[in-house]
C-alpha cells in the first residue's frame, strides 16, 4: 500500500479474487513510511505526547488505506465499505500503544458480506471499553486480520507482505536459503522468536490459539507462498 499505483494493484488483486467466488474481507495497513511521519509531526509539537493522542493520531493513517482501497474498488465496479477497527468495535483493553484485542463484533461485516460487498478494514487499531482508540503496536495489522479470520470463521487468513513466504533464513543474506510450502504454528513462533520478521509474534499466537490457517504470499509476484497451520 506504499503508493497510489499500489493501491490500484491490490484493487486488481482483490477483484481477481472476489471474482473467483470469494467473500472477501480485506484487512491493510497504512502506506509506507505514514506511522513515521506521524510521529515525526507529533515529536514536532511535544516531547512526550500522551499514549491516548499518540493512538488517535497513528490511527488516521490507516483510516487514509481504507478509504482509498474502497474508491479503488468502486471504480472498479465492485460494491466495497471500508470501516475502521472502532466502527466494527475490535474491542481492546485500554494498554494504549500495544493494545491487545479481547473481542469483535462481526456483525456489520457480515451483513456486508452477505450483501456482496468486500470489506475493507483498518488493521493496527481498536477500541477499549471507554471509546478510547487504541493501537496494536508495529506490526499489528497481521494480528487484526487473523483475530477477524476467527472472529468470522474464515477458510484462510492471507497475508500479502514484501516476501513470497517463510524461508529456512533470511533469502535477503544466505542466497542458498529455502522457501517454505509448510510449517507449524510452534515452528513460526520460535522462528519469530528468534527474529523473523515475516509476521508479528502475536498474530502467530491468535492463530495457533484459534486455529486459523495462515498463508504468507507476496504482494508482488505469483506464487502458493508458506501455509502455517497445525
Amino acid at each position: 500500500m506504499g503508493t497510489p499505483e499500489r493501491i490500484q494493484a491490490v484493487a486488481d488483486k482483490v477483484l481477481q479474487y472476489r471474482n473467483q467466488g470469494h467473500k472477501l474481507v480485506v484487512v491493510v495497513s497504512a502506506m509506507s513510511g505514514e506511522t513515521d511521519r506521524l510521529l515525526g509531526l507529533a515529536a514536532s509539537v511535544c516531547e512526550r505526547p500522551t499514549p491516548r493522542e499518540l493512538d488517535v493520531l497513528l490511527a488516521t493513517g490507516e483510516q487514509a488505506t481504507i478509504a482509498l482501497l474502497s474508491m479503488a474498488l468502486q471504480a472498479r465496479g465492485c460494491a466495497a465499505r471500508s470501516y475502521t477497527g472502532p466502527q466494527v468495535q475490535i474491542l481492546t483493553d485500554d494498554a494504549h500503544n500495544k493494545a491487545r484485542i479481547k473481542d469483535i463484533n462481526g456483525q456489520k461485516v457480515m451483513a456486508d458480506l452477505a450483501a456482496e460487498r468486500v470489506v475493507v478494514v483498518a488493521g493496527f487499531q481498536g477500541v477499549d471499553e471507554n471509546g478510547n482508540i487504541t493501537t496494536l503496536g508495529r506490526g499489528g495489522s497481521d494480528t487484526t486480520a487473523v483475530a477477524l479470520a476467527a472472529a468470522l470463521k474464515a477458510d484462510e487468513c492471507q497475508i500479502f507482505t514484501d516476501v513470497d513466504g517463510v524461508y529456512t533464513t533470511d533469502p535477503r543474506v544466505v542466497p542458498q536459503a529455502r522457501r517454505l510450502e509448510r510449517v507449524t504454528f510452534e515452528e513460526m513462533l520460535e522462528m519469530a522468536s528468534l527474529g523473523s520478521k515475516v509476521l508479528q509474534i502475536r498474530a502467530v499466537e491468535f492463530a495457533g490459539k484459534y486455529n486459523v490457517p495462515l498463508r504468507v504470499l507476496s504482494s508482488f509476484e505469483p506464487g502458493d507462498g508458506t501455509l502455517i497451520s497445525y
